[in-house]
């Protein structure tokens, strides 16, 4: 398995049978530069959209175009790029289980908000979720843009993932104290990768408070580009 962040919220993940494109932003992402998309992109399978943010959905048509990948995330936001023209889009819910080849992908609540622009404000696109990703014998969490809530207790109890991927940047999600906070009581994760941090310096820019948080847990920094191999 390769997990590969994408800058921001943005992965890939080649799992199984799949490659699958998790909130996959392009244009104007400071940490993916242009000469990376192709690659980021390339030999996709799945699209998963955690919510409407611009962050998370500006270049899902395109990618989904270029790429002939399904798209997959809250029923609300996927009747949305539909009614935009983006094709082979599959509208589920929390809680709900979709196949991706080899792979199962489990939608699970986050707490955020989640809409798109429109012309007279947002408009909004079903709830925010996060997703747990079962394959190869892991299961991963996604935790999508997050605060700390009481339904990570049955979702770690329950899924029992041993990887987490943890927006921890602060100011839009949990930050780095938060997120360990988050790790330690609920889960029980072998690996921790952080996400939704420096981007912009209105977030987090280290994961030390995290590392330091998690002792006994593999905490990755992750590198634009650079496989994860786990």
């Amino acid at each position: 398995m390769n997990i590969i962040w994408l800058g921001h919220g943005s992965f890939r993940i080649e799992i199984e049978d799949q490659v699958l494109l998790i909130d996959p932003w392009l244009n104007g992402n400071p940490m993916l530069g242009e000469d990376q998309h192709a690659e980021a992109i390339k030999g996709a399978t799945q699209i998963l959209v955690t919510h409407g943010h611009f962050d998370h959905t500006q270049d899902i048509a395109d990618i989904a175009s270029r790429t002939n990948a399904p798209v997959a995330g809250m029923y609300e936001l996927m009747a949305w790029f539909e009614g935009r023209g983006v094709e082979n889009c599959t509208g589920f819910n929390k809680g709900g289980t979709i196949r991706a080849g080899n792979v199962a992908v489990t939608m699970v609540p986050a707490s955020h908000s989640s809409s798109v622009d429109g012309e007279n404000g947002p408009i909004y696109t079903g709830m925010e979720t996060g997703f747990m990703i079962s394959g190869e014998d892991h299961t991963i969490y996604h935790s999508g843009d997050t605060a700390i809530m009481a339904d990570m207790d049955w979702m770690g109890d329950y899924h029992k993932p041993d990887i987490g991927i943890l927006s921890a940047g602060g100011h839009f999600t949990m930050d780095m104290a938060q997120a360990a906070y988050a790790a330690k009581r609920y889960f029980d994760f072998k690996t921790v990768i952080p996400c939704h941090y420096r981007t912009f310096d209105l977030l987090e820019q280290s994961a030390e408070a995290l590392a330091e948080g998690l002792p006994g847990v593999d905490v990755v920094e992750p590198q634009v580009m650079q496989p994860i191999k786990l």
